[in-house]
């Protein structure tokens, strides 16, 4: 059984990405830690308790987190979510309460506690993480790995360039990248395959637990939802596919990467950018060998004219920080989350 934190912003997809942790038994959830992202913090912690409640297990602790990211303002995303960030399912209001901690804190304590043995697993904006590595400088060595839903080398869904949880909080995904924690990046490479269809929602509306129809009523909303703005197919379960990848590596094919965030660019702000040798994302010479370990460069931008810094090197050579999603088992991925949704 292995311990994890999951941060989240419940919305849709991550509300079922809590319901599939707490159905199954690899996982011993030390607590769990909304943040601002899908939509505000007022509906995130909430929506938390909810599937707390609904999946019986109160005992599992909630750390409200950040209500807006490290340094900008808040985009959310609820034009895809729902007003009120489950796709308009309604559902009672939840009457467990938050921890008084705040969630950096807990974070700190929880991994603290043990170390080497937890594992982020990271499903919104990255600003609980990066709030707790920046006031813990130590943090980062005692985390056992994270894995993240986040990130995209084949384009975005908010942006041209960035995926939402990394375009949310950039300045966080940044801090993240570059804490040395072992990361396993689930991106938009491998989610983008993964479309929640009929069949998936009959089947849970189908079992008789109240999992599975929590489950199935944000799933039938989103469906609904998606048809009349027009779209052909159903929403990606983004989430539910970086925790099962957590529960089952085996889903996903991964390749090595060294992965940045870009923080400044007025049209790329939160793309993250990923480099490696056996890809051929390094540019180089026509002929030129390629071979594991050669000393290319990673520059940042060129120098203007008026000012006096040189082009920063910001690696001198490939050293990978992340193992990057690059495939992903489609059919046994839903296997496994309808088939524990809906308690098969």
């Amino acid at each position: 059984m292995s311990r994890v934190i999951i941060d989240t912003d419940p919305g849709v997809d991550d509300a079922l990405a809590l319901l599939l942790a707490m159905r199954s038994p690899e996982l011993k959830i030390e607590g769990i830690t909304p943040v601002a992202g899908n939509v505000p913090l007022e509906l995130t912690l909430p929506n938390t308790l909810r599937m707390v409640e609904i999946a019986g297990r109160t005992d599992i602790p909630v750390a409200a987190g950040a209500r807006e990211p490290l340094v900008r303002r808040l985009v959310t995303a609820a034009y895809a979510h729902g007003e009120n960030g489950l796709g308009g399912a309604v559902f009672p209001e939840p009457k467990t309460a938050p921890i008084p901690e705040r969630a950096a804190d807990f974070i700190r304590r929880t991994v603290r506690k043990y170390p080497g043995e937890v594992t982020l697993i990271t499903i919104g904006p990255l600003t609980n993480v990066g709030v707790a590595l920046r006031g813990d400088p130590e943090l980062a060595s005692l985390v056992r790995g994270l894995v993240m839903m986040g990130g995209s080398l084949s384009g975005g869904n908010i942006t041209p360039a960035a995926e939402f949880n990394v375009y949310v909080d950039p300045e966080a995904a940044r801090i993240v990248f570059q804490s040395a924690i072992p990361i396993t990046m689930v991106g938009l490479d491998v989610t983008r395959k993964t479309t929640l269809t009929e069949e998936h929602v009959c089947t849970l509306e189908a079992a008789q637990n109240p999992v599975s129809q929590a489950a199935a009523k944000i799933g039938r909303n989103v469906l609904e939802h998606n048809r009349k703005e027009g779209f052909l197919v159903g929403p990606n379960m983004h989430d539910p596919l970086a925790l099962a990848s957590f529960i089952n590596p085996a889903l996903l094919k991964y390749q090595d990467y060294y992965v940045d965030v870009e923080t400044e660019g007025e049209l790329t702000a939160g793309a993250t950018l990923g480099y490696s040798p056996v890809a051929g994302d390094l540019r180089r010479r026509p002929g030129m060998e390629q071979r594991a370990g050669m000393n290319f460069a990673i520059r940042g931008s060129a120098p203007t004219l008026a000012g006096t810094r040189t082009s920063p090197v910001i690696r001198d050579k490939f050293v990978p920080n992340a193992k990057v999603a690059v495939d992903v088992d489609s059919a046994k991925f839903f296997e496994l989350l309808i088939g524990r949704l809906s308690g098969k």
